[in-house]
């Protein structure tokens, strides 16, 4: 299309304003509906002249000549430009393409004629010289139409954006002169998202944390939690003190640096926040301050712990009491305060000298914290003197084997100078809260109780209060018997009978019982768990085993059924590797097949790792044993344990078996334990009946085997070959 010339006849002005007028008809009709002879009493010319004489700017419209030659432009071109319309329209006419800025004139008409070219609208801002030669910037808005002639022509609308400009302009200054600051700044600066990852961070930032530039830094710390602090949970604790305040203020964490060392850093940040109130991000500094932190930890180290031998001290002592009772007094426990006295240390140091004295001090305190647990301390207390805090006993029993470990480990050879030495030393022991609650009285005690072993002859241990001193020294004459009971043959194996819902045998339960000639019968209950925590239990857990398989080798079949032999394993034998081994030795050695054995396991054995336990299970059941949880439902052990177990019989626990005859909620966990043993293919066997009905309300719900005093106390070995013989005569009568 050519494009038009620049003119100024009046016909085609009124031809403009028609069109004009008819839009505005159509504006007004959708605006306000009326009845259509309303129309009659609007003067649309006039509203159409009122409407375009006040808008802030000037409406026009101009040809696509090289020019733009004006044909119609508004009265605000006055203000705009500082020409009258009159003057713009014409022969003479000011040329609209004149007044604009000589720098923008191409990129301008280049904008305008590829909208028009697409069809399409257009925006463009440039500048132009006014009349008074002064700048404005203005935003003009329009598009090409077709004439009353049919030619292209531009319509549109300019506007003076000055002070726009120059408040985008004053923005972009401010943000460059921040831009600058940001990226030239010694100090790590951020912005981060409420979510957990930078949005923004500068040189200084990254080099501090390790990276190349800030774009690799925030490629890499996605999650702020999980990779850049050591302690996940400050993240949190910084967007909780931020809702709290506002802001934090020398917030320091310890954090990852990219190749894994660690620093520590000082955050002062505040949360930015959007027109409507919303969070939008934090923004901060970072210092390092590991320099500082490290001094300040030497001056805290220093003043809480003994220079020669790195334990806490006096000063760091009482506070970890006060933690420690603090903690017992919620959970109902003991805390022991031992305090330790070398014997003959005086001699050590006159003799070989201070030197020597010191090695031996650092090598006994090297001893002590090796054998302690991590939740216990140890502290030098003065010159030959260490004090330990025992927590979370729960036992006595557990207190007198920390304390037979710290005796043996002191007493073990060592050598000082070219010298070989062996120390002993005396122990005294006070109570929280039998003795006190505060460390001087609890030391004070603890100090009278060890002068008190100094006199029994050195090399001891005692305890303040007579009872718990009595009661030491019986459980450690109870200890020394039991190590010796079984080569002295003073265990033996009795047999408790299993029977069907019939009342047919179906195997026994092997027990271990103990007859002391210094205590006489020791009831299981009493040195059972004293096997357990001395390790005993293996031996006699070997022993109960091979009797048993033995024994059983020797019983008549009932019904052509042998009867099988149940016995029980403790929790610490599933730490040798080799169990399945020798239980597979002692089947072998006694010719029982595999199949009449069942080895019955605690819910505490599946406790822990649940990996090397199913695989020490998996190699007991390839033998051909069955496998068998005892006391079910009283421990802790997860559920979903037992699908991945290869597990063959439940035992419901007799404390649920008491009273279940009476239904309802009595009987609710027996008879869901039936339900899930069932459901996962599994024999149940009921300890504990001591009556008919209760063997009968089970046996109504599935239950398979059954035992307790009601069918047999546990029985000799004689006395369960009888048991046997007599089974088999009845129901052969």
């Amino acid at each position: 299309m050519p494009i038009p010339t620049r003119t100024n006849d009046t016909p085609g002005l009124a031809r403009a304003g028609a069109a004009a007028m008819s839009a505005l008809d159509r504006l007004l009709r959708l605006a306000r509906p009326m009845p259509p002879s309303g129309w009659r009493e609007i003067d649309s010319g006039r509203v159409l002249r009122a409407l375009v004489r006040n808008l802030d700017g000037m409406v026009f419209r101009r040809a696509l000549d090289a020019d733009w030659s004006v044909h119609f432009v508004s009265d605000g071109c006055l203000a705009l430009t500082g020409w009258r319309p009159d003057e713009m329209v014409g022969e003479r006419a000011v040329s609209l393409a004149r007044i604009v800025h000589e720098a923008d004139r191409a990129a301008v008409r280049a904008a305008v004629m590829a909208a028009v070219a697409d069809g399409a609208r257009y925006t463009v801002e440039y500048r132009i010289r006014c009349r008074d030669g002064s700048e404005k910037w203005v935003r003009e808005r329009g598009a090409g139409v077709i004439d009353e002639r049919g030619e292209r022509v531009l319509e549109g609308f300019a506007e003076d954006v000055t002070e726009q400009v120059a408040g985008r302009n004053r923005l972009v200054e401010a943000e460059l002169r921040f831009r600058s600051i940001f990226e030239n700044s010694v100090i790590g600066m951020f912005q981060t998202s409420t979510d957990g990852h930078y949005l923004a961070a500068n040189q200084a930032l990254a080099t501090l944390y390790g990276y190349r530039d800030p774009a690799a830094l925030i490629g890499s710390l996605r999650d702020i939690a999980a990779t850049l602090y050591v302690d996940p949970g400050r993240r949190n604790e910084f967007a909780r003190l931020i809702r709290a305040n506002g802001r934090v203020i020398d917030f320091e964490s310890e954090v990852y640096r990219a190749d894994g060392s660690r620093v520590w850093i000082a955050e002062n940040a505040h949360a930015v926040h959007g027109p409507n109130g919303e969070l939008l991000y934090y923004e901060g500094t970072v210092e390092d301050v590991t320099e500082r932190r490290q001094y300040q930890t030497r001056l805290e180290y220093q003043a809480t712990h003994d220079p020669l031998t790195g334990l806490p001290n006096r000063n760091l002592l009482e506070d970890r009491l006060e933690q420690a009772v603090a903690k017992a007094r919620r959970s109902g426990e003991r805390v022991l305060v031992v305090f330790i006295d070398l014997d003959n240390f005086k001699f050590v140091n006159d003799s070989l000298g201070h030197a020597a004295g010191d090695d031996l001090l650092v090598e006994t305190a090297r001893r002590l914290a090796d054998c302690l647990r991590g939740t216990d301390t140890v502290a030098r207390y003065g010159g030959d003197e260490f004090v330990l805090i025992l927590s979370d006993s729960a036992s006595l029993g557990q207190a007198l084997v920390a304390l037979e470990r710290v005796k043996r480990a002191i007493a073990a050879p060592l050598t000082v100078g070219g010298h070989e030495l062996r120390v002993d030393c005396s122990i005294g022991v006070s109570v929280y809260p039998e003795d006190g609650a505060d460390l001087q009285t609890l030391l004070r005690y603890a100090d009278i109780a060890m002068h008190h072993a100094k006199e029994q002859g050195k090399g001891q241990f005692q305890f303040y209060t007579d009872v718990l001193n009595t009661a030491a020294h019986e459980r450690l004459r109870l200890e020394s018997a039991l190590r010796g009971a079984n080569d002295r043959g003073e265990l033996f194996v009795v047999y408790q009978p299993k029977v069907d819902r019939e009342g047919r045998p179906t195997g026994f339960e092997a027990l271990v019982r103990w007859s002391s000639p210094d205590f006489g019968p020791v009831s299981p209950a009493r040195f059972i768990p004293l096997a357990e925590e001395t390790g005993t239990i293996v031996p006699i857990t070997d022993f109960v085993l091979r009797t048993a398989c033995r024994e059983a080798m020797r019983w008549p079949a009932v019904d052509g059924e042998a009867p099988g032999i149940a016995v029980n394993l403790s929790a610490r034998m599933f730490k040798d590797p080799r169990l399945a081994e020798r239980i597979g030795a002692v089947l072998a050695e006694t010719g029982l097949p595999a199949e009449r054995l069942e080895l019955e396991i605690t819910e505490s054995a599946l406790m822990g790792d649940i990996e090397r336990t199913a695989a020490t299970l998996a190699a007991i059941k390839a033998l051909g044993v069955s496998i068998a949880i005892d006391d079910f439902g009283t421990g802790y052990s997860s559920l979903a344990y037992l699908n991945r177990l290869p597990v063959d019989v439940l035992k419901i626990d007799r404390s649920f078996v008491t009273g279940c005859e009476r239904g309802g909620e009595d009987m609710a966990i027996p008879r869901a334990i039936i339900s899930l043993g069932h459901s996962l293919r599994m024999r149940i066997v009921a300890e504990g009946i001591e009556a008919p009905a209760q063997m009968a309300a089970l046996s109504a719900h599935g239950c398979e085997e059954f035992q307790g005093f009601m069918i047999a106390r546990p029985l000799p070995a004689e006395g369960a070959m009888a048991f046997l013989r007599g089974a088999d005569a009845e129901n052969g009568a």
